[in-house]
């Protein structure tokens, strides 16, 4: 895997981070540098984390399943756009939270990436080096999830659906993708 499909994988996992992170901004206009920090190394650091551990699994069963591998990763990853871009017709009040509360923002944080873990069961597939891919990953979602309070402190709340769609579709065409070069092959 090219270090540009990690990034592009790491930009689609952070979608739903940027869009929660709109919300966090603009339900709590008065937040500050340090406290934006805390949420933006909150969601890093889960968002980090899933990918590592999923890939973890998927590193224990890869032997057995080699031959289908790549229906797995696109299985997967279009599951996980499928999932986005449903999550993304929710209503805004079910997606924000209170910034304050640290057990809300470690919430927060675990269900923004759970399809990170799932994307980490699909990296024990693909040949490449899980840490610079959880770096990658996690530095992104870092910058994702600053951006979108600054957005969402300056910005009304119509453009957060419009990123988890598309967050979505570039998980989806990834997987395509994987597919598409195994099936060559």
């Amino acid at each position: 895997m090219q270090i540009i499909e990690i990034i592009l994988i790491a930009i689609g996992l952070s979608f739903d981070t940027f869009a929660v992170s709109i919300s966090a901004g603009l339900t709590n206009n008065s937040i500050k540098f340090k406290q934006a920090i805390k949420v933006a190394f909150v969601f890093a650091f889960f968002q980090a984390l899933m990918p590592f551990l999923g890939w973890l699994g998927g590193s224990q069963i890869e032997e057995f399943i080699t031959a289908i591998d790549h229906w797995i990763a696109f299985g997967l990853l279009t599951l996980i756009g499928i999932k986005m871009v449903l999550d993304s017709f929710k209503k805004r009040e079910e997606k924000q939270f209170n910034t304050t509360k640290i057990s809300v923002l470690i919430g927060a944080g675990i269900a923004t990436s759970i399809d990170a873990l799932i994307v980490g069961v699909s990296f024990a597939f693909i040949d490449f080096n899980i840490i610079h891919s959880v770096l990658i990953i996690g530095f992104t979602t870092f910058l994702v999830a600053m951006i979108g309070m600054l957005f969402g402190k300056q910005a009304n709340n119509k453009f957060g659906k419009r990123f988890e769609i598309l967050g979505g579709i570039i998980l989806f065409a990834i997987g395509l993708k994987i597919l598409i070069e195994h099936l060559i092959q």
